[in-house]
Formats: structure tokens, C-alpha cells, sequence
């Protein structure tokens, strides 16, 4: 058993895939329009073939009310493993990525929380 997608609400799938391309750095796989909506993935550039991301609208009422939950109570929905947090976060801050915690070592992990600008939190994170 392998993971091979896995989703997070958007609330706009543009801005969202421009987000995640441009200022994240993963590359955009797969679009499919279906109606007003598409199933919109991307992946890591640095694995092509790894897991999708699919950038999934949260037109639902659950959903929106899972995101706001989520972030009232300052819970990141998705982790990305990085090299280095420090430089990761100067990096995302320099293009002007709003960070809610700032690099913060925690025994062998270091972490930092940013807002996606699509709704949700994101933790980045190092193990050492």
C-alpha cells in the first residue's frame, strides 16, 4: 500500500496552483476541467513521479468549516519536509509568505507554520 494523492481545500484553484507552482516551487502534473472546477494536482520538482497534491475546491460547506476550524485552532492541514527550515523560511518570507510560527526546534524536528493564501496552514518541517 503506497500513498499516491492526497488533497487539500482551496478556495480558489488559480491562485492556489499559482501559490503552490510559483512561490512553493512544485510543478503543476495533471488538469482535468470538470465544469467549473478541475481535478488540479501538482508534485514535489524534486520527485515528478512522487505523491500528487491535488488542489481540491472547497465548495462544500464541510469543507469551508473544516479549514476555518482547522485554522482557528492554528492546526496545519498539510507537511512538507524540507532540507533546511531556516533557509526554507527566509526564503518564503523574502516573497512574502506569512508565517504563523516562525522556525521553532522541538527535539530532533524544526518547524514553521505559513498561510497558504488559499485558507489553510502548512507546516514545514526538518528531521534531524
Amino acid at each position: 500500500m503506497r500513498i499516491r494523492l492526497t488533497s487539500v481545500f482551496v478556495d480558489d484553484q488559480d491562485k492556489a496552483l499559482r501559490f503552490y507552482t510559483d512561490v512553493l516551487g512544485f510543478v503543476k502534473k495533471t488538469e482535468v476541467p470538470l465544469g467549473g472546477a478541475s481535478w488540479l494536482t501538482v508534485v514535489s520538482a524534486e520527485e515528478p513521479d512522487g505523491t500528487e497534491l491535488l488542489l481540491e475546491p472547497d465548495g462544500h460547506p464541510v469543507a469551508k468549516a473544516y479549514k476555518a476550524g482547522l485554522v482557528a485552532d492554528g492546526i496545519p492541514c498539510a507537511q512538507f519536509d524540507v532540507d533546511d527550515v531556516q533557509a526554507e523560511f527566509e526564503r518564503l518570507r523574502d516573497l512574502g509568505v506569512r508565517f504563523t510560527q516562525e522556525p521553532t526546534e522541538m527535539g530532533p524536528v524544526t518547524m514553521a507554520v505559513f498561510d497558504d493564501t488559499c485558507g489553510n496552514l502548512v507546516q514545514i518541517v526538518h528531521h534531524a
